[in-house]
C-alpha cells in the first residue's frame, strides 16, 4: 500500500493483478465491472497495453469513468510491453505509480503479448517491494477450444498456464453439448487441467462481470520461463516515447503485426466530425477479430467495440479525438476508403 509522510510518497507493496486474455474475450469489460465496484476511497491505477499502434483502450476507459473517480490509466501501445527487456513497461509502469500512488494496480496486456515475460517483469528485484502479486486473472471464450488457430496457439496457452483464475467469459452463449460432460464448460475444465498449474481455479462469467473477491489473494503462479524462448517478430523493441501529436492534416495512421494477426488504426483531430450512422454501418462491416474506437459523431462522443459477436456501442461524456483501431489475420484493402466516406463534409 501506500505510505504518505509530509516529504515524500513511499510506494509499497500495492496489490497487483494482471488480466489476460486473447483477442475479443473481454478483458476491457471485465475492467470497467470490476472499476464500478471500486471502494470510493480508493485510488486504482490501470496499465493497459495494445497490440495496434493506436491506443484506443486507455480512451474507452477514461471515457466512462466520472470525474474524480480515483482511477488512473495509462496506455502502451504497439505490441508487447515486455520487449526490449521490459522497458516500455517499466517506463510506463513507474510513471503511474509516481503520479497515481495506488491502492491497487490492475494490468491489461495485449492478447497477443508474452503474459510471462511480464510476470517476470513484475516479479524482478526493482519491484519485488513495490508490488504484491495477486491473482493473475485469464479469460477464456471456452468456446474456442474447438478451433486449432487458438489451442494451437503459444500465447493462448501461455495465458492459461500462467493463470491462477481462469475465467470462462460469456458463458451465456457456451453449448451445452448432448451431456454435461462434453458441454464448452467442461470442456474448459478439462483443458485448464492439462494446460494450467494444479492450483488453477475455474469460474464462470457472462459481460466480464467478475466480483473483487476475484482479484484477492497472493499468485501461486510458477513462473517457467523457458531460456530459449525469445519474443515473437513483430513486436517494437523500442523505447516508450510520448505520444504523436496530430499533424496539420489532422490524421494520423498506423499499422502493426505479429503472431498471425495485422493491425491498422487511425486517428483524427478533434474537428473531424463523423456521420453516426455510417460510423455503425462500417464497423459492422469489419470482418475483423476486433474492432475498438472512441469517435466525434454528429450524435456526440460515442464508443465501438465489435468482436466475433457482437457490437457494442456506449455513449460518452465526452473525448478529445477520434481513434479506431482493426486487428484482423486479414485485414481488407478498402478500410481506409470506407472509413474516410463516414466523414461529415
Amino acid at each position: 500500500m501506500t505510505s504518505k509522510n509530509t516529504n515524500h510518497t513511499e510506494i509499497r507493496a500495492v496489490p497487483t493483478n494482471i488480466i489476460t486474455g486473447f483477442l475479443g474475450v473481454g478483458k476491457t469489460s471485465t475492467i470497467l465491472h470490476l472499476l464500478k465496484n471500486k471502494p470510493a476511497d480508493e485510488r486504482w491505477a490501470i496499465l493497459v497495453n495494445e497490440f495496434g499502434e493506436i491506443g484506443v483502450d486507455g480512451s474507452l476507459l477514461e471515457g466512462q469513468q466520472p470525474q474524480e473517480s480515483g482511477v488512473y490509466i495509462r496506455e502502451v501501445p504497439g505490441g508487447c510491453m515486455c520487449c526490449a527487456a521490459g522497458v516500455p513497461m517499466q517506463i510506463a509502469l513507474n510513471q503511474l505509480l509516481k503520479s497515481a500512488t495506488p491502492d491497487r494496480l490492475l494490468i491489461e496486456p495485449t492478447g497477443l503479448g508474452h503474459p510471462k515475460e511480464i510476470l517476470e517483469v513484475l516479479s524482478s528485484e526493482h519491484y519485488q517491494q513495490v508490488l504484491s502479486l495477486q491473482k493473475t486473472i485469464t479469460l477464456v471464450d471456452a468456446r474456442k477450444l474447438s478451433d486449432q488457430r487458438y489451442t494451437s496457439h503459444d500465447i493462448f496457452n501461455q495465458q492459461i498456464a500462467i493463470a491462477d483464475t481462469v475465467v470462462g467469459n460469456k458463458s451465456d452463449l457456451y453449448s451445452e453439448g448432448e451431456d454435461c460432460d462434453n458441454g464448452d464448460k467442461q470442456r474448459l475444465i478439462d483443458y485448464v487441467k492439462q494446460k494450467g498449474t494444479e492450483q488453477a481455479q475455474v469460474i464462470f462469467a457472462q459481460h466480464g462481470d467478475i466480483g473483487l473477491d476475484a482479484l484477492a489473494g497472493p499468485s501461486l503462479s510458477k513462473l517457467k520461463i523457458d531460456e530459449d524462448h525469445h519474443h515473437h517478430q513483430g513486436h517494437n523493441d523500442r523505447p516508450l516515447l510520448p505520444e504523436t501529436a496530430i499533424p496539420e492534416c489532422g490524421i494520423i495512421k498506423a499499422v502493426n503485426q505479429g503472431e498471425g494477426f495485422h493491425s491498422i488504426g487511425w486517428r483524427f483531430s478533434g474537428e473531424t466530425i463523423f456521420d453516426h450512422d455510417k460510423l455503425v454501418e462500417f464497423v459492422w462491416s469489419c470482418s475483423a477479430e476486433r474492432v475498438k474506437a472512441v469517435f466525434i459523431t454528429d450524435k456526440g462522443f460515442y464508443s465501438f467495440n465489435l468482436d466475433t459477436d457482437a457490437l457494442t456501442e456506449v455513449e460518452l461524456p465526452a473525448c478529445d479525438e477520434s481513434r479506431i483501431e482493426i486487428i484482423s489475420e486479414r485485414l481488407n484493402d478498402n478500410l481506409e476508403e470506407a472509413l474516410m466516406s463516414c466523414i461529415l463534409t
